[in-house]
C-alpha cells in the first residue's frame, strides 16, 4: 500500500532513457549542467513522490513525442531511512518564484546545494505540478539509506502523442 494510504514505505520515482537505467542514481545530468535545486558539479538525483509527476517532470523538458518514440525506464526507489527526509516548507523559501516554472537562479541552486549538503533526502514541491512533490538526494551522501525497488519499461499512453489531424 502506498505511504499516502497508510503504508510505511517511502517510494520515489524517476524516468530515464533506457540506456541510462543502470546509472539512474549517478546524478550525472545534474552534475554536468545543474538543475533547479543544484548547481553544476553537484550530483543531485531528482525523483518524484509519485510516478505521474516523474513522467511530467521529464515531459516538460523532452515532450511527449520523445517519451513515445525513445525507450525509457521507470525506476522506483525506496527510502529505507524515512527519518533522514527533510521536507521543505514552501513558506520558508527566500523567493516564492523558485516554485514556479522558469529558469532557476544562482541563488536557488545555491539554496538547493546547501539543503543537499545538510540532508540525505530533500522533499520539495514540484514546479511542474504545484501539488506534487519531488525527492532529491546525492547518492554518496545518502548511501545505505535507499534501495532500488524496481525498474520497468515505460509505455506512454499513446493519446498523449496522437497522430496529426
Amino acid at each position: 500500500m502506498p505511504a499516502a494510504l497508510g503504508g510505511g514505505e517511502i517510494v520515489a520515482w524517476r524516468l530515464d532513457q533506457a540506456g541510462y537505467a543502470s546509472t539512474w542514481d549517478s546524478g550525472e545530468g545534474a552534475y554536468l549542467v545543474g538543475g533547479r535545486w543544484n548547481s553544476r558539479g553537484v550530483r543531485a538525483v531528482y525523483c518524484s513522490i509519485d510516478p505521474a509527476t516523474a513522467i511530467l517532470e521529464v515531459a516538460v523538458h523532452k515532450g511527449f513525442k520523445a517519451l513515445d518514440t525513445v525507450p525509457h525506464v521507470l525506476t522506483a526507489m525506496a527510502v529505507t531511512d524515512p527519518s533522514s527526509i527533510h521536507v521543505v516548507d514552501p513558506s520558508t523559501l527566500p523567493n516564492a518564484s523558485w516554485l514556479r516554472p522558469g529558469i532557476p537562479s544562482a541563488g536557488q541552486q545555491q539554496f538547493g546545494d546547501e539543503l543537499l549538503s545538510r540532508h540525505k533526502f530533500v522533499v520539495i514541491p514540484s514546479a511542474v505540478s504545484s501539488r506534487s512533490w519531488n525527492l532529491l538526494f546525492v547518492a554518496s551522501g545518502a548511501a545505505g539509506s535507499y534501495s532500488l525497488r524496481s525498474q520497468e519499461r515505460f509505455a506512454l499512453d499513446t493519446r498523449l502523442h496522437p497522430p496529426a489531424a
